[in-house]
């Protein structure tokens, strides 16, 4: 047979601080810069690449 519990009662929620969305912003466009970058820097690359070992 199951036992019967009263049902506890909880302390409020805290609050934990608010997420800076500035800071995370600026962070998500630096890093979308960066893949912009590497992308560029990397069909650059392969084309002068393509060029130097063509016979």
């Amino acid at each position: 047979m199951a036992t019967k519990h009263r049902p506890e009662h909880h302390s409020e929620p805290r609050l934990e601080s608010p997420m800076d969305y500035a800071q995370h912003e600026g962070t998500y466009e630096g890093f979308i810069t960066g893949v912009k970058w590497v992308a560029i820097i990397s069909v650059i690359s392969m084309v002068i690449l393509y060029f130097l070992i063509q016979p």
